[in-house]
């Protein structure tokens, strides 16, 4: 294989131009001097290995079982020491997971060369090595490249000879950057109210790969109105994907207590709704019937009054250009939890590794933002423990250090987490409103620097409801101005309902003792234990509003990318 007598039929094929451009060929082999030229002279290079063969590359997504799925193959390139691949590789992006890629080297036989890539059997190849790493570690790169060692499939280098090096370079596709700006009405919605007319707002979901659907964008609450119409809606690609994707769009009469009565709703995909405007027609709602279990097809129905389609700065751009997340923790420790020597407390530590509904919220969420600090410097918190001395405390260092929060990566979080247990009492009651604002005066501090590219993100895990909740509304308030988001995760059996108050996303904005309303939403809360068993994790409903709440603060600050240095070309491309 690679030698000169190589069948060089399919090495002499075009790759990613125009069809009608003819091909130029060199004694490298299918090189591309003229795209070769261009990143040299822009000190950046290709996709590369250094490998001296007729190499490809098969890219893998690893899922969570550890199984791989291949996501696609570059052409072959002949009789080359250092192949620079063009074929780029079409990647979907979702900030709320962790995406691991593989990325596996083959030597094509010569017998193959003019066979297409996606035919081959890999099992008839030379395999010359692989590596991995995931997306958000290519994402964050100011370059958006990365270098990896390969390796053998035992994970290591070779002890031979050098196996070579690899290097992947990203960019996001034009249609990631796009955004649908919508203005939704409804006509002779049911009435759900005895005494007035029901109070709707619209809450559109997207359906993921397991089956299920988790929000993605909700209107305000529109009150005493059977024929509503909404303030624009502007959704983001990155939020529906294809445009072809289902969407479900459901229409609630708001309540305050949180249980909103489903009005009805719909499943239509963005060009669904495209064709809706263009054709001025509603689309009727339908309700689950008990009879026959069909759905009742109802009176009201939903109209796109306005639809345009528009380019924005995306989350990739700002988090390439040098912006950060600065992930922050803070833990309950309100003797509601239980004795956390006793096997059935919610803090009890498994002698067998088996985490605690503590430590999977803290290893799940900071697996993902951990990519996107770059010193890993986290500050954590408790609150509501009695810490040594005898003082009930409801913002504390969980390290046991009064002078510093930070602690080192999610297992210096991790670690401080159990050492605390051991010399923190449990005590109450649950207040959110001190660790809210510690939080809040970190985050105000960062806008007092120049061209200050810091986000902050607090965590906090809490079994209870919080008894300070008028406090914590308004420190919620008074927080919204800032670079800031924070999540809640409720863990264990207590009532949430009550806490669903402090997540916009039932379409009214925070109000404060003063009358002061939110400027922004920048709070998610989720129950771990209603979370869909096996189909959506924790984690991806926690954070999958994160980046808007992130673009939100950016956007009503004026604040663009930091400018970029590098030239915008790319051998696999992310969505």
């Amino acid at each position: 294989m690679g030698t000169c007598f190589s069948d060089m039929k399919g090495g002499k094929q075009a790759v990613g131009g125009n069809i009608n451009a003819g091909t130029a060929t060199n004694n490298n082999g299918g090189q591309n001097d003229a795209v070769d030229l261009f990143y040299k002279t822009q000190g950046f290079q290709q996709l590369f290995t250094q490998v001296e063969s007729d190499p490809m590359v098969v890219v893998y997504a690893k899922k969570r079982d550890g199984k791989l799925e291949e996501l696609g193959r570059t052409e072959v390139i002949l009789n080359c020491l250092n192949p620079e691949w063009i074929e780029k590789i079409s990647v979907a992006f979702h900030f709320e997971i962790v995406q691991p890629l593989e990325f596996h080297v083959y030597d094509v036989d010569t017998k193959y060369h003019s066979v297409p890539t996606t035919t081959l059997k890999l099992g008839d190849q030379e395999f010359l090595g692989m590596t991995s790493c995931t997306l958000s570690e290519i994402a964050t790169k100011p370059s958006k490249s990365l270098s990896l060692r390969l390796q053998n499939k035992s994970g290591h280098g070779g002890l031979i000879r050098n196996l070579g090096e690899i290097t992947v370079h990203a960019e996001e596709t034009v249609a990631s950057k796009s955004a649908v700006e919508m203005v939704l009405r409804c006509s002779h919605l049911d009435n759900k109210d005895v005494f007035s007319k029901s109070d709707p707002f619209l809450r559109i979901s997207r359906m993921v790969e397991s089956g299920g659907y988790i929000p993605i964008c909700k209107t305000e609450v529109i009150d005493d109105n059977l024929n509503p119409k909404w303030k624009s809606v502007c959704l983001g690609a990155h939020k529906f994907g294809s445009k072809d994707n289902p969407l479900v769009i459901e229409c609630f009469d708001f309540n305050s207590s949180g249980d909103h009565v489903l009005i009805g709703k719909v499943q239509k995909s963005v060009a669904d709704l495209e064709k809706l405007y263009r054709e001025r027609t509603g689309v009727n709602f339908v309700i689950p019937s008990t009879r026959h279990r069909q759905e009742k097809v109802l009176k009201g129905q939903l109209f796109v009054d306005q639809y345009c389609e528009k380019e924005q700065f995306s989350f990739i751009d700002y988090i390439s250009s040098g912006f950060e997340l600065n992930f922050m923790v803070a833990v309950d420790f309100t003797a509601s939890n239980g004795n956390p020597q006793h096997s059935d407390s919610l803090h009890y530590i498994d002698a067998y590794g088996r985490l605690n509904s503590y430590q999977k919220a803290i290893m799940e969420v900071g697996e993902v933002i951990q990519f996107y600090d770059s010193d890993r410097q986290f500050p954590a918190w408790g609150f509501g423990g009695k810490i040594p001395g005898g003082t009930v405390s409801h913002c504390f260092n969980l390290n046991g250090n009064p002078g510093a929060s930070e602690v080192v990566g999610v297992e210096g979080i991790m670690d401080a987490y159990v050492s605390a247990l051991s010399s923190v009492t449990l005590s109450g009651p649950t207040l959110f409103g001190p660790v809210i604002n510690m939080a809040a005066q970190t985050a105000a501090q960062s806008l007092t620097s120049v061209n200050s590219t810091k986000y902050y993100v607090l965590l906090i895990i809490t079994d209870g409801v919080v008894t300070d909740l008028q406090e914590t509304i308004n420190a919620l308030v008074k927080a919204s101005d800032l670079p800031l988001s924070i999540l809640i995760v409720g863990v264990g059996s207590a009532d949430f309902t009550s806490m669903e108050v402090l997540d916009a996303d039932n379409g009214r904005q925070l109000e404060s003792s003063t009358g002061r309303v939110a400027t922004r939403d920048m709070v998610q809360f989720v129950p771990m234990r209603e979370v869909q068993s096996g189909q959506i994790s924790v984690v991806q409903v926690l954070l999958e509003e994160l980046p808007d709440q992130f673009l939100s603060f950016m956007r009503s600050r004026g604040i663009s990318p930091l400018p970029s240095h590098f030239p915008k070309a790319s051998t696999s491309t992310m969505q």
